[in-house]
């Protein structure tokens, strides 16, 4: 993906230096890490998680506990006996594994407590971002901290109008 990305943008950096466009480079992480709002927020999801994490561990162990019973019971157990357990054992199992996602799932409580402490001092940096950009005229923002990504581009430069209509699908 690597070796894609960086021809890519090495054409895109030649094209814009031709027609005198600017830009710049900045390192998102770098700047989060030195925002004392950014490390608390990570603090305390850090708690969250752990605590989180622990409750489900601890679930988990029970229902760990539970089968080695069943193993070590199993062969004095009758059958309407040994379908209760199996049926306990798998209901708790599967009430753990749904702990696990409501915590850390697409949209668990993880991701909403991150879009409560985080998202807000994310959203501080990219409006200080397109301030500094607007005001020192460069056209794009390309961010290195996770590979390099455009991080904000000046609008008139977005020609997917133009692609759509010459392929005929705008007027």
């Amino acid at each position: 993906m690597k070796k894609i990305i960086i021809p890519v943008l090495l054409l895109l950096a030649s094209t814009y230096s031709v027609n005198a466009q600017r830009y710049c480079i900045i390192d998102s992480k770098y700047i989060l890490e030195k925002i004392p709002d950014y490390k608390d927020a990570q603090t305390k999801l850090d708690a969250f998680s752990k605590n989180w994490q622990s409750e489900v561990d601890n679930k988990m162990k029970e229902v760990d506990r539970m089968y080695k019973s069943y193993q070590a019971e199993r062969a004095m157990l009758n059958d309407d006996m040994r379908k209760k357990r199996e049926d306990e054992i798998t209901s708790k199992e599967k009430a753990a594994k749904d702990l696990q996602k409501q915590y850390f799932g697409y949209e668990g409580e993880l991701f909403k407590k991150r879009q409560e402490l985080v998202k807000p001092v994310q959203d501080k940096v990219y409006n200080a971002v397109q301030k500094m950009a607007t005001a020192k005229n460069f056209d794009l923002v390309l961010d290195k901290a996770g590979g390099v990504t455009m991080f904000y581009a000046d609008p008139k430069l977005d020609h997917s109008d133009d692609v759509l209509k010459s392929l005929g699908v705008l007027k």
